[in-house]
């Protein structure tokens, strides 16, 4: 019989080792910040005389960026980064910031604060759009969220909130560019905005922010954007759109007049102009239309007599399975928004004072980015799809001690000949990267 081995006693607890750390495997995100020279990027993009002066900009907005990176989703919660000593050292602090600093930094911040780290995340996106090859064509897809909030902050209103029906919230809109994933525009709302209000000013920053070489510009967006001014809008900046049009009195009586192809088994599809009401011109209109069916759950689309259907307002040169198929490609939208959403905090809205949420959200969209253009421009091609949550749990958060054999520093990470090899790799592709132009 096979002896059983006992348990350890008498184990002796000694909480004196300052070389560890829950997060050693974020040194290969930044070593990706030092090769960029991002700090000296922040000092030459943001201007803003502090009278504490213990941590520059840069270091503030990135003391803001890493707990989000790391999922300590609270600022009081990167307390735990204050006693971390070797992420200290790997992040070039010789401190981390305590939630109080971090959380008046926000508070204290002036008006043009906001619209500086704004131009600043602009320029990035300038700069990391075209890596790894050159971009001609942009698709920036366009949504709003909910964020339910259960404070008093200032500018939460009871709005449309499908989850928490009766609560407070924000509505921010938000634009991502559909190929690279990077979050090109957010604006922060008040829970009850109207459907499209600041619909217009985020796609003027959206376009005022897109370089100059890039040929072609491709917009979709929901219901909430299928008013006149914005499709105006963006017949002036001549980019091809499909918006999903709202189901106002002149469309649904033409519903049933319109003559029907079949698409596929299900689907039947038909085309032609459509000018509601306070249109100066008509515009083309995609219709596609099902049977349904008693199987069938309870339809989520506009559902008249037998049948569920689907419009859209487009000027795309395609044909109208074209359009329909180049609007479901919008669909990664909802898992960006999820992202933002639950992975990079947004929902923990960390004041009650609207201007310094704003800046924070605007702090997210910095963290969303360079996250992605890490991913792009760095890691291993089955990882560039990765959420933050599984990057966290594949590299971030690997332990890692810190070590100094003749006063050499040695970050040491898990045995795994894995690891060992895409670590090699990520480093090589860090390492030819070129400095941001500041």
């Amino acid at each position: 019989m096979p002896q059983v081995r006992r348990s350890p006693r008498n184990v002796r607890i000694i909480c004196n080792h300052r070389g560890l750390s829950h997060f050693g495997g974020s040194y290969f995100f930044h070593e990706f910040l030092r090769v960029l020279h991002f700090r000296n990027y922040v000092a030459g993009q943001i201007h803003y005389p502090r009278r504490n002066r213990d941590y520059s900009v840069s270091q503030m907005l990135l003391a803001l960026v890493h707990p989000i990176l790391l999922g300590l989703d609270r600022i009081e919660t990167a307390a735990l980064l204050h006693t971390d000593e070797t992420f200290q050292y790997l992040t070039g602090l010789q401190s981390f910031p305590d939630p109080q600093t971090l959380r008046r930094f926000l508070l204290n911040a002036p008006a043009d604060l906001r619209e500086q780290l704004h131009r600043a995340n602009d320029r990035l996106l300038q700069s990391f759009i075209h890596l790894p090859k050159h971009r001609s064509r942009l698709i920036f897809d366009l949504d709003s969220t909910v964020l339910t909030v259960f404070g008093h902050q200032q500018g939460a209103e009871v709005g449309y909130n499908p989850r928490y029906r009766g609560k407070r919230s924000y509505d921010p809109l938000l634009c991502v560019e559909a190929n690279s994933s990077f979050l090109w525009d957010v604006e922060l709302r008040r829970g009850d905005a109207g459907t499209w209000a600041g619909s217009e000013e985020l796609l003027a920053s959206c376009f005022l922010s897109t370089p100059s070489d890039v040929r072609e510009i491709r917009v979709r967006a929901d219901a909430g954007f299928g008013y006149g001014p914005v499709l105006d809008m963006l017949e002036t900046r001549f980019a091809q759109y499909a918006v999903v049009a709202r189901m106002v009195p002149s469309l649904k009586r033409a519903l049933k007049g319109l003559r029907y192809e079949p698409m596929s088994p299900r689907w039947e599809i038909a085309e032609f102009e459509h000018r509601p009401h306070g249109w100066a011109d008509a515009r083309r209109c995609i219709v596609a239309r099902k049977k349904i069916e008693d199987s069938d759950l309870e339809p989520t689309l506009f559902s008249l007599e037998r049948y569920a259907y689907r419009a859209w307002h487009t000027n795309l040169p395609l044909t109208p399975a074209g359009v329909w198929h180049f609007y479901d490609g919008r669909a990664g939208m909802e898992r960006r928004i999820r992202e933002v959403r639950e992975d990079y905090a947004a929902r923990k809205i960390p004041t009650r004072v609207f201007a310094a949420n704003a800046l924070y959200l605007e702090v997210i969209r910095l963290a969303y980015n360079l996250v992605t253009a890490f991913q792009r421009t760095c890691l291993p091609e089955d990882w560039q799809s990765l959420t933050l949550s599984k990057l966290r749990q594949r590299l971030l958060w690997l332990p890692g001690e810190l070590t100094r054999p003749q006063n050499r520093p040695i970050l040491r990470l898990v045995n795994s000949p894995l690891i060992a090899q895409k670590a090699e790799k990520i480093l090589r592709r860090v390492h030819r990267l070129k400095p941001l132009e500041g």
